[in-house]
């Protein structure tokens, strides 16, 4: 029986790995399969997927006004500066730290704030502030346009926030990759690597990584088939235009990382931190467990349950369990 319930876990993986469908499968289960099986507590969320796809709705509605993209380099092609996808980490420390400290947030327009916070994590990794150079006029109009999303977000995330932490398990999903074709080390800021060299130590002294294993091509064709019209809003049913696939995704660093490591079942990241009044070297050892989705075992959860198959719930109840299993034995 499990009795160290994991406090914070990185759902990193490539795109259409079946990140969305293990989280739809721990929903299912009871508290105590959660605690018992998977050393989980009830999940809070995290997740960089609905900003980026505000950048894509922000993007679309300035070019609407006569107005250049500010983050893309078109509607369904890759970033500007790949430096956003270390952006989108410095918002995930900023939602972390307030889920952590219980901070809730209220303001006139949560469109506009989520522009601000944009502008505000491209200063941190030395991007231009693009929401900083738009008319007024335009910035209004693109605020009205995307508030119901924004708002929606903000009362998701405030409502979150209230939650007691204890004995429960924050859940950080991202994807990250590298280059079809691309060595190793991956250049950064391409790759699960730097994506952990950007996490905030608060992050990083807590924190698994549960990997869901598929190869880029698996992660390509699930691509294809999860995407639904109109579905860019949904993590469930959102789709990755292939160019983005395949510059962005087209391999990744994770088996690398856990090779280059002193420690087995780890990632080792390294960084400078602040302690009092000085600055110093830290290394931190995140755990990985591997959930091999090679042979897809997650598909079916995309189904009612109702429908779900002995075997496939099985396959992946015991194949979730290992690998969580293998973070909480090294979080320790």
């Amino acid at each position: 029986m499990a009795t160290n319930i994991l406090d914070t876990v990185l759902l990193f993986s490539l795109p259409a790995s079946g990140k969305s469908e293990v989280r739809t499968y721990m929903a299912s289960l009871t508290p105590e399969q959660c605690r018992d099986d998977m050393h989980m507590g009830p999940t809070l969320q995290l997740d960089d997927y609905p900003y980026v796809h505000l950048m894509h709705r922000i993007d679309d509605e300035l070019l609407a006004n006569g107005w250049k993209y500010a983050y893309y380099k078109g509607p369904n092609r890759p970033f500007q500066d790949d430096m956003e996808w270390q952006a989108l980490i410095e918002l995930l420390n900023e939602d972390y730290d307030d889920l952590v400290n219980k901070r809730q947030v209220h303001v006139p327009s949560a469109a506009q704030w989520i522009m601000d916070r944009f502008d505000a994590a491209h200063a941190k990794v030395e991007l231009p502030q693009p929401m900083g150079e738009v008319p007024y006029r335009i910035r209004k109009k693109v605020a009205e346009a995307i508030e119901k999303e924004c708002t929606d977000l903000l009362a998701d995330r405030n409502k979150q926030n209230q939650i007691d932490r204890a004995g429960h398990t924050i859940v950080i999903e991202a994807a990250r990759g590298g280059p079809n074709g691309a060595g190793f080390p991956l250049t950064p800021p391409q790759g699960y690597g730097a994506a952990f060299q950007q996490l905030s130590p608060q992050i990083l002294e807590r924190a698994g990584i549960l990997y869901i294993w598929v190869d880029p091509q698996e992660s390509r064709r699930k691509n294809i088939e999860r995407g639904q019209p109109d579905g860019q809003g949904s993590i469930l049913h959102h789709s990755v235009p292939m160019e983005v696939m395949l510059g962005e995704y087209g391999c990744d660093d994770m088996e690398y990382l856990m090779k280059q490591s002193d420690k087995p079942n780890t990632v080792r990241v390294e960084r400078i931190v602040r302690e009092g009044n000085a600055y110093k070297a830290r290394a931190y050892y995140l755990p990985v467990g591997r959930f091999d989705n090679r042979k897809d075992k997650t598909s079916f959860v995309r189904v009612g349950k109702a429908n779900w198959k002995k075997d496939d719930v099985a396959a992946i109840h015991g194949g979730l369990a290992e690998a969580l299993g293998i973070i909480a034995a090294n979080r320790g």
